[in-house]
């Protein structure tokens, strides 16, 4: 170029827009763009790079930080953050989410599922934009705010970033709460994630369903496709599933008739059968196989009793007198420490769901009824301890969008529009911005409840 004050035009213009992208990542929902622009998804997420990001964010806000190892290859970081109280010695405050996300398929979305786009009507589209990235990021705006109003915490408060939640919990969550680490934190309440509502209120969750998984295999006498066999593989097998598919109904009709939410039944959802004799591009069809097996995904709410489940799939679904063995692989705790149900009282005899309600009132919201989540979370774990737990994500006015993704783009233009803006997971800016608000008041009345809890 040779006209010089096109030249400084110029450099004036990329240094402004330099400047300005810089002013713009210096903001919460700039960080929160960032966050989720790391790759954090199985079955290979990036744990270091959001350890070093959330650690950078924690160092400017002078709380103390350490990281955590439960698996001998240290391959699951747990990232704890800590701001100390006023009364140590009173039980803390545990505030908790995951690093990790479940997968997304990028060409089924309408912008790359770690962009986080963020569209001219705020909102940003990413993986783990509901799911739960939000919350770490807010709960460390509302401690960075409640620092710069020169508000001291009585109780300490922690930040837990979990490494694998979406895979069970198992190398972080259960193992950090079953750890001295833990038990010297004397955690007295718990929040960790919720989801978001339609609608204008909060949603809050004082229970998980418990997942089961169950493998039933059949066994028979292989045999001409032409003849009849009493105890066949496939024969037994479909006894079991149908026994199986008569009590899902049962459960249903109380979803259907409005008696229960699906989050207080038990569900039983096939998903996977596996049988017959591979041949070529299909199954040898003259030939009963002498193997079956079916996968079946279980949800028990805490109002269930475990043990009169295990005895009804011993002795109906898949009793070996039918030529049936069975494996259920029950994943993660039914019970505290005590026996007692996995639930966290939401009435006055839990002094801290006062102070919680209290909270969210003050901060202009209003909750929905405390409800049962239909699927798991790491609260359970803590809730094995006997601390008390709720799930709570601050997203009114949102459709639940955990999870999803984009559907392939409609053939018809008209739709296009609807589409991207209702099937992918998204939060609104203005929404992410309230929830920061929202935890102002919790944090702040949480940590600043005295009473010491049993």
């Amino acid at each position: 170029m040779s006209n010089p004050l096109l030249l400084t035009l110029l450099l004036h213009l990329l240094a402004a827009t330099g400047a300005l992208s810089d002013r713009q990542n210096d903001t919460p929902v700039g960080r929160f763009q960032n966050y989720l622009r790391i790759n954090t998804a199985h079955p290979n997420p990036n744990y270091a790079a959001p350890v070093a990001f959330l650690t950078a964010i924690a160092q400017t806000l002078n709380l103390q930080i350490q990281t955590l190892h439960f698996t001998p290859s240290k391959s699951k970081p747990l990232l704890l953050l800590t701001w100390p109280g006023s009364h140590p010695s009173l039980p803390s405050l545990l505030l908790n989410s995951h690093l990790d996300s479940v997968p997304a398929e990028p060409d089924k979305w309408t912008h790359p599922p770690f962009s986080a786009h963020r569209t001219p009507e705020g909102l940003i589209f990413a993986r783990g934009a509901q799911d739960d990235k939000c919350i770490a990021i807010q709960y460390l705006e509302a401690i960075r705010n409640l620092k710069a109003a020169n508000f001291t915490p009585i109780r300490t408060v922690h930040v837990s970033l979990v490494p694998d939640e979406e895979i069970g919990g198992l190398d972080g969550a259960a193992k950090f709460a079953a750890s001295k680490q833990f038990h010297d934190l004397n955690v007295g309440f718990m929040l960790d994630e919720g989801q978001a509502n339609p609608g204008d209120e909060f949603r809050v969750f004082y229970a998980d369903r418990t997942p089961w998984n169950l493998i039933v295999k059949a066994q028979g006498t292989p045999g001409h496709g032409s003849r009849l066999y009493d105890n066949g593989a496939m024969e037994n097998l479909m006894k079991s599933v149908e026994v199986m598919t008569r009590f899902r109904e049962v459960q249903f009709d109380e979803v259907k008739a409005g008696n229960a939410a699906i989050s207080e039944v038990i569900s039983v959802n096939p998903v996977y059968l596996k049988s017959g004799i591979p041949s070529g591009d299909g199954f040898v069809m003259n030939m009963q196989p002498s193997e079956a097996e079916a996968g079946f995904n279980i949800r028990i709410p805490p109002t269930a009793d475990p043990e009169l489940l295990r005895k009804r799939i011993a002795e109906e679904w898949a009793p070996a007198s039918w030529n049936l063995t069975y494996q259920l692989l029950e994943q993660g705790p039914t019970r505290d420490f005590m026996g007692r149900p996995l639930a966290t009282a939401t009435d006055d005899s839990n002094p801290w769901w006062s102070v919680f309600k209290q909270a969210i009132e003050s901060a202009g919201g209003k909750l929905a009824k405390p409800e049962i989540l239909t699927s798991t979370t790491d609260a359970r774990y803590m809730r094995q301890q006997g601390i008390p737990a709720l799930g709570f994500s601050p997203m009114t006015n949102t459709p639940i969008l955990l999870h999803d993704h984009n559907e392939h783009e409609l053939i018809m233009n008209i739709f296009s529009r609807l589409q991207h803006l209702f099937f992918s997971q998204h939060l609104k800016d203005t929404i992410f911005l309230k929830g920061i608000k929202v935890y102002e008041s919790l944090i702040s009345a949480l940590s600043s409840f005295e009473q010491r809890s049993q």
